[in-house]
C-alpha cells in the first residue's frame, strides 16, 4: 500500500533533525560568548607600593592588609570581592606613641614603624598583630567586628619578627615568626602561654645560605603550610613552602615559586586563600625599584600536596580572569581630591604623627588647609606632610595651590618624596613675590633614632613669580629601567612650563624602605603661623 504522506514525513524528520542540532549547538555558542566576556585584569594587580601582604577571607569579602612603616595612619585594611577591585576601608591605628620618634622629636621613624602585619579571624572578630622594627620592640594586636567600622588596641604581646598568627582547630592559638619559630599564645591573645617554650620548627638547609623571613600560615586538610621568601646567596629569590603534620613538625620544604616577571626580578613575599568556590589563589608582592614594592595574583595549584603558585609552566600570568566572576566594583587606593569632604579621603596618610591642630578641612570648605606647626630645614624633618602612593605604569598628579596665607620665608609645595626625592618648592619672598625651585634633596639618617645628620640638595632650577595661585604637577614613568619623574608648573592651569630635569627615583632600604609617594607639604623656616589652601589634588594613571 502506498503512504502518500511518506515524503511530508521525511521533511518533518529533517526539520526536527535540524532543530536538534541547532539546540545542540546553543549551549556551545553561549559557552564560547560567556567566554569571550569573561572578566579580566592585568598583573601587577596593585601597580603601587603595597609590601608585605596578608590576605583572608571572610565570607564573600577578601581582606588585604599591607606595610605602611612611618606614615600615619598606619597599616591599611583594604577589603574587596574578587581579589582585583580592591578599596582601603580602614587603618589599625591613627597614631603610634611608644616613642616620641613618631613625632619626630628627637629623631625619626623613617623605615620603621608598623611592619609585615598579621591578618586573622576567628569566631566573628578579625585580630591584627605587628610589631615595629624599632624600640622597644613589643607587638600590637587589634581587634574589629568590622573592618570598615574601625579598630581597638586589645592587647600587646613581645615582638615577633615578620609573624604569622594562627588559630588551630582545637582552640588554641599561635605566632609563627622569625626563621622557622613557634611561641603558643594564650587563647584570648592576651600574652604568651605561660611556661610555653619557643620552638625552632625548623633548621634551614645546606641550599638555604641567605635570609628566610615573611610568614605566613594556613592550614588545609590537617596539614600546616609555613610560606617564607627564601633569599638564598647567588641565587634568585623565590617562595618556599615548608609542611608538616604537626604544628610542632617536623617540616619538609618545597620552592613553590621562583620566576622573574614583567622586566622586573623576581617575585617572593605573600600568601594564599581560598575563594567561596573553594579555588585558591597568592598573593605574592614583587620589587619594582621607584615605585616600591607591587602585589601580584596568580593561581594557587595543589599538587601532590603541595600549593604550587603561577600558571602550568610556574609564571605570573600577565592577563588571567578575575577569580570572582560577575562583582567588578571601580575601586581606587589612589584619587583624585577636591577636598569638599569634612573627612579626609582615606588615600591620605601623613608623614609621622600628624599635628592634628595644624590642618583643617573645614576653615575653608572645599580646601584642605595646612598650616606651619614649627620651624623645619626640609621636608624631611617637617610635619604634617602629606602624601598618597605612585602608581606604574605611568602616572601625574597635580594641585592647586592658594599661597595668599603664606608668610615671609614659608615653603610649600610637591614632591616625589623618599629618601631621595625631587621637589617643587615655593617659597614666599615678600607680599608680592615667589620663588618656585626643582630640587633633588636626599636626607642622611644615622642610628640610633634615624637622627637627620644632614640633607644633600642640588637646585636644578629656580623661577619667580608674582600672583597668589599656582598649579604643580608631577609625573611619573615607572617602566622598566626608567623610574623618571618630571616637574611643571602654571599660573592659570592652562599653560604648562617644565622645571628641572628628569629625576630618578629610586627604591633605598637604608632609608625610607618605601615606593616614592607624591607629597604635599608647608613649612615654616622662620615663623609659624602661616598657611598653605590646597584647593584639588588631579590624579590620573595610564591603564596597563
Amino acid at each position: 500500500m502506498k503512504h502518500t504522506f511518506y515524503p511530508h514525513m521525511k521533511r518533518t524528520l529533517r526539520l526536527m533533525a535540524l532543530c536538534m542540532a541547532l539546540m545542540m549547538a546553543l549551549p556551545t555558542a553561549a559557552q564560547n560568548s560567556a567566554q569571550a566576556e569573561r572578566e579580566t585584569f592585568t598583573n601587577p594587580v596593585l601597580w603601587a607600593d603595597c609590601p608585605d601582604p596578608d590576605v583572608i577571607r571572610v565570607g564573600d569579602y577578601f581582606y588585604l592588609v599591607t606595610t605602611t612603616m612611618h606614615l600615619t595612619p598606619g597599616a591599611p585594611v583594604m577589603r574587596s570581592k574578587n581579589l582585583v577591585d580592591w578599596e582601603i576601608v580602614s587603618y589599625l591605628y591613627d597614631r603610634l606613641t611608644d616613642t616620641p620618634l613618631y613625632d619626630m622629636e628627637g629623631g625619626t621613624v623613617y623605615g620603621r614603624g608598623q611592619w609585615a602585619t598579621s591578618l586573622r579571624y576567628k569566631d566573628g572578630t578579625f585580630y591584627a598583630y605587628f610589631s615595629p622594627n624599632d624600640q622597644p620592640y613589643k607587638g600590637y594586636v587589634y581587634t574589629s567586628k568590622d573592618p570598615a567600622q574601625g579598630w581597638t588596641l586589645h592587647s600587646r604581646l613581645p615582638h615577633f619578627h615578620d609573624a604569622s598568627l594562627f588559630f588551630d582547630d582545637d582552640g588554641r592559638a599561635y605566632i609563627f615568626f622569625g626563621t622557622g619559630e613557634l611561641q603558643e599564645l594564650l587563647p584570648d591573645l592576651t600574652g604568651v602561654k605561660p611556661g610555653a617554650p619557643r620552638i625552632k620548627v625548623f633548621e634551614r638547609d645546606g641550599d638555604e645560605t641567605g635570609l628566610l623571613e615573611g610568614s605566613r600560615v594556613v592550614k588545609k586538610d590537617g596539614k600546616y603550610y609555613l610560606l617564607m621568601i627564601s633569599w638564598p646567596r647567588g641565587k634568585p629569590r623565590r617562595q618556599v613552602c615548608y609542611r608538616a603534620d604537626r604544628i610542632e613538625g617536623p617540616y619538609e620544604k618545597k620552592v613553590i615559586l621562583e620566576t622573574q616577571f614583567g622586566g622586573f626580578p623576581y617575585v617572593g613575599q605573600g600568601t594564599i586563600v581560598d575563594d567561596a568556590s573553594g579555588n585558591w589563589w597568592s598573593i605574592i608582592f614583587q620589587d619594582r625599584g621607584g615605585v616600591g614594592r607591587v602585589l601580584t595574583l596568580e593561581p594557587c595549584t595543589w599538587t601532590d600536596g603541595w600549593p604550587i603558585l603561577g600558571d602550568a609552566e610556574g609564571h605570573i600570568p600577565t592577563v588571567m580572569d578575575i577569580p570572582v566572576q560577575g562583582v567588578r566594583k571601580e575601586t581606587r587606593i589612589v584619587t583624585s581630591d577636591d577636598f569638599s569632604s569634612k573627612q579626609l579621603d582615606l588615600c591620605w596618610q601623613w608623614n609621622h604623627n600628624t599635628v592634628d591642630a595644624a590642618w583643617s578641612l573645614t576653615e575653608r570648605p572645599g580646601y584642605l588647609r595646612l598650616k606651619t606647626n614649627r620651624k623645619a630645614t626640609s621636608i624631611y624633618d617637617a610635619l604634617n606632610t602629606i602624601s598618597q602612593r605612585l602608581e606604574g605604569p605611568t602616572c601625574s598628579g597635580t594641585v592647586k595651590l592658594d599661597l595668599r596665607g603664606m608668610q615671609a620665608g614659608d615653603v610649600c609645595g610637591v614632591a616625589a618624596m623618599n629618601g631621595h626625592s625631587g621637589v617643587l618648592s615655593v617659597r614666599r619672598l615678600d607680599k608680592k613675590k615667589f620663588s618656585l625651585s626643582m630640587t633633588s634633596e636626599l636626607v642622611n639618617l644615622q642610628d640610633p633614632g634615624k637622627r637627620i645628620t644632614g640633607v644633600e640638595v642640588t637646585k636644578e632650577e629656580e623661577v619667580s613669580f608674582a600672583g597668589t595661585t599656582v598649579y604643580l604637577r608631577i609625573e611619573a614613568d615607572f617602566r622598566p629601567n626608567r623610574d623618571i619623574a618630571t616637574f611643571s608648573y602654571s599660573l592659570d592651569g592652562k599653560q604648562w612650563n617644565r622645571i628641572g630635569g628628569e629625576f630618578k627615583m629610586r627604591f633605598d632600604y637604608t632609608r625610607f624602605f618605601m615606593g616614592t609617594r607624591f607629597a604635599i607639604f608647608n613649612y615654616a623656616t622662620q615663623d609659624q603661623g602661616g598657611y598653605v589652601d590646597v584647593d584639588r589634588f588631579d590624579y590620573y594613571v595610564d591603564p596597563k
